[in-house]
């Protein structure tokens, strides 16, 4: 397969790639439709002194003339004014405003950028994408071309399929990375960078297991599951590897299922580092307390119906060690999320109910969510105990309570 060609105006053109430090510099912009939409927010970043000159603009492009972000000259493009200027952009649907804007850049020696003709530029936009400080700039000559190949190297570069780890490496620490629901796809861009980056990989039983297959040799995975000496000292055993690791110099990523925060003892992670002395990154992860319900064809809010969605662990039920109000909990009208509850839902159904929760009340269990093994069971709240018994559900499951359950699968 061979790749495209320049477009045809664009051919035997061989233009010299440099980064513009436009930063405090007169940057002028002639046209403020979509192309100019498109472009401003890079100039921006860069901090240049854009003067927009238009007789009207889209409303986005207003609105960053609104918020201070360039000097909108509400007026069709005049001769002069270019002056004293370092940089044009030139993107009218006008022929012959884009041709006189060019010759005054050509006498006054400015580099213009066209947006109707590249040949008849001195300059060209480059199709760029940015990752972990690296600004990734590509010209072909023919800007769909340019874009799809700037996709995918920035593509690459973030999720770590394109090796250039070795230019990569991170100061010793710890990253709390949140892996999602457990499809492997759905961890964040920044969580897949930084484990790419690892040096140390700590991982929990519910973290996606197809994406420690893609680190290299030399990482040292270590199975948080299976770390020994009970629940708490568990915990604490953990905590004690990452510091540990981190103090000899490792890059470690802690890699949880989830969010790290959401019933993930991501805090006591935190703290525990924090107290040593180690740089931790918190990388927030997909719940799977919004997102399996909805891999599941649940919403947790639905227009008209609830006004509320409440997350609780079920992981202890009703009873004296509960620090859940369920009194409470059962006269809201919203939807009730559980997770870790399978083992407790029997009776935590039977205190909502006791308290006034309609019986009648639908109820999802979503098993192992976003996977290629997941199922739904529905029931309600007079049944669930007995249906997810008589189903043989396991853990990891999320649990759904409220009249959502229906709204998409009646």
């Amino acid at each position: 397969m061979t790749a495209p060609t320049p477009h045809p105006s664009t051919q035997g053109l061989t233009p010299y790639p440099v980064g513009l430090l436009l930063a405090g510099r007169r940057v002028v912009v002639v046209g403020g439709g979509q192309v100019a939409q498109r472009r401003l927010p890079a100039l921006i970043a860069a901090g240049a002194e854009i003067h927009l000159i238009s007789p009207a603009t889209t409303p986005a492009v207003s609105a960053m003339a609104d918020a201070g972000e360039l000097t909108w000259h509400q007026r069709p493009y005049a001769d002069g004014d270019l002056a004293d200027t370092w940089y044009a952009l030139v993107a009218t649907d006008d022929p012959a405003v884009n041709t006189a804007v060019s010759a005054e850049a050509e006498r006054l020696r400015v580099f213009c950028s066209r947006s109707d003709d590249a040949s008849a530029a001195t300059a060209w936009t480059p199709a760029s994408g940015h990752d972990s400080g690296a600004t990734v700039a590509v010209l072909t000559g023919d800007p769909r071309h340019s874009a799809a190949l700037r996709d995918s190297i920035v593509a690459g570069l973030r999720d770590g399929s394109l090796a250039a780890r070795q230019y990569r490496a991170r100061d010793a620490g710890v990253a709390l990375v949140g892996g999602g629901p457990g499809d492997p796809d759905l961890i964040t861009v920044r969580g897949r960078r930084l484990l790419a980056d690892a040096d140390v990989v700590v991982a929990d039983r519910l973290a996606p297991r197809e994406l420690l297959a893609e680190l290299p040799p030399h990482v040292e995975v270590i199975d948080a599951s299976k770390i020994p000496y009970g629940r708490y000292m568990a915990q604490e055993a953990i905590n004690n590897t990452l510091i540990e690791h981190a103090k000899a110099g490792k890059f470690v990523v802690r890699l949880k299922g989830g969010d790290p925060y959401v019933f993930g003892r991501g805090g006591e992670e935190l703290l525990a580092c924090v107290e040593a002395g180690v740089p931790v990154t918190v990388v927030p992860g997909i719940s799977s307390s919004i997102s399996v319900p909805a891999a599941a064809g649940i919403p947790v809010t639905h227009r008209g119906l609830t006004h509320e969605f409440t997350v609780i662990s079920g992981h202890v039920g009703p009873g004296d060690r509960s620090l859940t109000n369920w009194e409470a909990v059962a006269k809201m009208t919203g939807t009730l999320v559980l997770l870790m509850a399978v083992d407790k839902i029997g009776a935590i159904a039977a205190e909502l109910v006791a308290h006034g929760r309609a019986a009648d009340t639908p109820v999802a269990v979503v098993q192992e969510g976003t996977t290629a093994t997941q199922r739904r069971v529905d029931a309600t709240l007079a049944t669930i105990g007995e249906t997810v018994a008589a189903e043989g559900i396991k853990p990891p499951a999320v649990i759904v309570i409220g009249d959502v359950v229906g709204v998409l699968n009646p």
